[in-house]
């Protein structure tokens, strides 16, 4: 009996230890999420009407609307217009999520493109969604080389290209209006997205504790 007992106080005690540990990361990486929020929200607060763009503090994500802003129609070719804009945006953007507080906890940092369901002088919705991912792989695969290509520091070049990525979306996350139905002007969208690797932590922990 005491021999199971010993067993039952040892394992609760791990448990605890483990469930403490998980808290800790939790914690860890919500401040991390504040304060990347905060540092964001400072840097670019009066840029982002100008680029027609938004702040979504909630999965870390900024995005730029309005494709005909971005790119040509119907083409991934960028806009100069767009041009300009990333070329203000991402230096000041790899500025705040390379300093020394955030990077070891950047797990990716993703390019989306996301179109609407529509795909001109196309009926089946399956067909439209297969020319909008390539449309939109090929548009965010654009974005990346663009910013890669203005990046002159070797070290920086190579954190970057091993930490961002391009994503081409289609239409399988589109913004809807408040009725349901699907905003097809909002639903055309770049968005640059950070993850943090919070998740991952957590799991290496639940793991440690099987083995």
């Amino acid at each position: 009996m005491l021999i199971f007992l010993f067993i039952s106080v040892g394992y609760m005690s791990n448990a605890i230890q483990d469930k403490n540990k998980i808290t800790a990361v939790a914690n860890s990486y919500e401040k991390i999420q504040v304060e990347l929020t905060n540092d964001l929200r400072e840097e670019f607060s009066e840029n982002l009407k100008e680029w027609n763009a938004s702040f979504d503090p909630s999965n870390l994500s900024i995005r730029f609307e309005y494709p005909e802003i971005l790119f040509k129609v119907g083409s991934a070719e960028l806009n100069d217009k767009f041009k300009n804009i990333l070329t203000s945006f991402f230096p000041r953007f790899l500025q705040i999520i390379n300093d020394p507080k955030y990077k070891n906890d950047i797990e990716e940092i993703r390019i989306e493109g996301h179109t609407s369901s529509e795909w001109e002088g196309e009926s089946s919705p399956r067909q439209a969604y297969f020319k909008n991912m390539e449309l939109s792989q090929n548009r965010t695969r654009n974005v990346l080389e663009y910013l890669l290509s203005n990046i002159q520091d070797e070290d920086l070049f190579n954190w970057t290209k091993k930490y961002v990525t391009a994503n081409g979306l289609s239409s399988s996350k589109p913004i809807l209006n408040p009725d349901g139905q699907e905003d097809k002007i909002h639903s055309r969208r770049v968005e640059f997205r950070i993850k943090t690797n919070a998740e991952k932590q957590i799991i290496k922990i639940i793991e440690q504790t099987h083995q």
